[in-house]
């Protein structure tokens, strides 16, 4: 790799810090890096794989990749609720894997600054063991996850 191709990848990555792609599970509003994000899909075919946690929806074939997919819905503990055709699947890759999310819709990008960034408060035993910072942007609360935690417990190197 010649020194335009580091600079441009350098300057890809900049363009992508502090700036997360917000999206809803019932009345909350989540945010997740940009840098996190491969792309969003809408809802498809999922095949289920039995004995896995129940928000382990199961697999899909992206573009000939096998791609586990987890329901946050159901990861955060909240009713299941039958998808639409809002309902969309947000792949990120975390730890060298690609892994789809499924959401109730999504919003927007947004850029956070520093200085909007919150740490989660420490209550309950579910949701801010997963989340990086709490995020004032246009008088929305955003919750924002960290996918390294989010996953912390469900992907195990081999």
């Amino acid at each position: 790799m010649n020194n335009e191709n580091i600079e441009m990848s350098q300057d890809a990555l900049d363009d992508l810090t502090g700036r997360y792609l917000t999206f809803y599970i019932g009345d909350s509003f989540y945010g997740i890096e940009l840098i996190d994000i491969l792309e969003i899909i809408g809802i498809q075919q999922i095949t289920p794989v039995p004995g896995l946690p129940n928000y382990f929806k199961g697999l899909i074939n992206l573009r000939g990749k096998v791609v586990p997919v987890i329901d946050v819905r159901l990861k955060f503990g909240q009713e299941e609720k039958p998808y639409d055709d809002k309902t969309c699947i947000i792949v990120v890759t975390i730890q060298n894997m690609q892994v789809g999310l499924v959401v109730d819709s999504v919003a927007e990008v947004v850029t956070i600054e520093g200085s909007q960034k919150n740490e989660p408060p420490l209550l309950g035993k579910n949701g801010e063991r997963y989340l990086s910072s709490i995020a004032k942007v246009n008088d929305r609360v955003i919750l924002n996850i960290d996918c390294d935690k989010f996953f912390q417990s469900d992907l195990r190197p081999y």
